[in-house]
């Protein structure tokens, strides 16, 4: 089995995908073997000490995969209990599974509902990807069925009632352990809830040609490994701090010093060379006390950072900022200073109330300020997230993280967002947004020409964040997602940026 590369591809491109395979003399029922075969490998392998399993056929070719997997398991011995709560195929491929299945002994509970006595693991082989409205009746009895049994799930190609190309339950799904799909991945396993109900995700190309894929192209692209090390690579003997870029974060409005400290030092671990952050006057003593590479400057209303900002490389700007008079006033200085700027925070909920087109910026909402900034609400944004963050690409001329699970980052005119793939439930913590602000200027500082690549910027910072919190998280003596700090990824970050 394999995970990368392979296409994330909607429904109707994946179908296109199957159909050509099959043209080019594939034939579907051996599609359906294949993909059996590999269900039952997969499920061999994870969970070898299983002797009793329950599988969930659907009527359609999803069930069929079924049929193939309860056959091929109780080859091995395996004792296997098919439930078909929507009832039997009737034609097609299906039809055919489950007549071999027949053949070799098996039996069918046709229609009823769904009992665990003595099993020790589901496999959800109910409905496919083909889903067209919302699950009801005994289809949906059958999911809520599932999820309530405790047991381990695997989901033949997707969990079942999970709108594939948006990650929405449709209205429930089953909240799966292990997917394995095929043929191409789906956009929904990475947006809105498809993360949680996917679970451990596995894909596998099941023999189609690479012919069949002639033409197709992904919705959402990877962040992979060669991407980042363009944008790390090995530095030179002679380097000194100047060759590294000079970076200008502004943020600390009274009460709030932690997010800018945050910010900064996360500029310093990701390489800039120098860092300065212009926070409030009260603040500056203390950040200086406390990481003394920072060149603080502490700043009131009604003054000027402009000195500063012409002798930076990149700037960036919202950490802790509010929206007071003072917050405002550095505002509009960073939008005007001509330099590549990365806006986090209440920078954005300032652009929000005023917005404005400019070119050379990165914007990194949460869905919340996404929302605001699309004049719509988080909930509409994630029922969107690759409509949502193209939309605001657009709109804004920028590129634009859209943070949560699987963050993705778009910029204008490119129609393929990226997708991160790392980082865990961990990083949902106080500060996590004011490191990566820090981390994208940081290495947009160390480029020689930001302005032309602050996409791909992004995107590596995006990945390095998430690498840098899965170190923290998992790497450490004291591993653990809960109870995970910002200032704990900082401390991670010096070991994803050196691949």
């Amino acid at each position: 089995m394999i995970t990368l590369p392979l296409p994330i591809l909607s429904t109707d491109r994946c179908r296109a995908v199957d159909a050509r395979a099959v043209a080019a003399g594939v034939p579907g029922l051996t599609l359906m073997h294949r993909a059996g075969q590999v269900v039952v490998e997969g499920l061999s392998a994870r969970w070898p000490w299983v002797r009793s399993v329950l599988v969930v056929a659907g009527p359609g070719n999803n069930g069929g995969d079924g049929y193939v997997i309860a056959r091929r398991l109780r080859d091995r011995g395996v004792t296997v209990t098919v439930v078909a709560p929507m009832g039997l195929p009737v034609s097609g491929d299906a039809h055919r599974a489950y007549e071999e299945f027949q053949r070799a002994g098996g039996t069918v509970k046709n229609g009823e509902t769904l009992v665990f006595d003595d099993v020790q693991l589901i496999v959800d082989a109910l409905l496919g990807t083909g889903l067209s409205r919302d699950v009801a009746g005994a289809a949906l009895a059958a999911i809520a069925a599932m999820n309530d049994s405790g047991l381990p799930i695997i989901a033949v190609d997707t969990p079942s009632g999970l709108d594939t190309d948006t990650g929405q339950p449709r209205p429930d799904s089953v909240r799966a352990t292990e997917t394995v799909s095929f043929v191409a991945s789906k956009p929904g396993f990475y947006l809105a809830e498809g993360p949680d109900r996917v679970g451990r995700l596995t894909l596998d190309p099941i023999g189609v040609p690479a012919a069949a894929y002639a033409g197709e192209r992904s919705v959402l692209e990877p962040i992979l490994p060669d991407l980042v090390r363009t944008y790390l690579p090995r530095r030179a003997r002679t380097a000194h701090k100047g060759s590294h870029g000079r970076v200008v974060i502004i943020g600390g409005a009274p009460g709030m010093p932690g997010a800018v400290r945050l910010a900064g030092e996360a500029a310093l671990r990701a390489g800039a060379g120098l860092v300065t952050v212009v926070t409030h006057p009260g603040h500056a003593a203390a950040i200086a006390m406390a990481r003394p590479e920072l060149i603080c400057l502490g700043l009131d209303a009604g003054g000027s950072v402009r000195a500063v900002l012409d002798a930076a490389d990149v700037v960036a700007i919202g950490p802790g900022l509010g929206q007071t008079a003072w917050a405002r006033d550095w505002y509009a200085e960073a939008v005007a200073c001509g330099k590549p700027l990365i806006m986090d925070a209440d920078a954005l909920n300032l652009l929000a109330a005023e917005p404005t087109r400019r070119e050379g910026w990165v914007l990194t909402p949460h869905p919340g300020e996404a929302g605001r900034l699309l004049r719509s609400d988080a909930h509409a944004v994630q029922a969107d997230r690759r409509g949502s963050v193209l939309g605001l690409a657009e709109r804004y001329g920028a590129t634009v993280v859209l943070k949560g699970a699987r963050t993705l980052i778009a910029s204008p005119g490119r129609p393929q967002p990226w997708v991160c793939l790392d980082g865990n439930p961990g990083m949902a913590t106080a500060g996590m947004g004011d490191v990566l602000t820090g981390v994208i200027a940081g290495l947009a500082a160390q480029q020689p020409n930001p302005f032309a690549a602050l996409a791909e910027i992004a995107a590596v910072g995006v990945q390095v964040h998430a690498s840098a919190g899965d170190l923290a998280a998992y790497a450490s003596a004291y591993a653990g997602e809960r109870g995970l700090l910002a200032s704990d990824v900082v401390t991670a970050l010096r070991a994803a940026v050196n691949p």
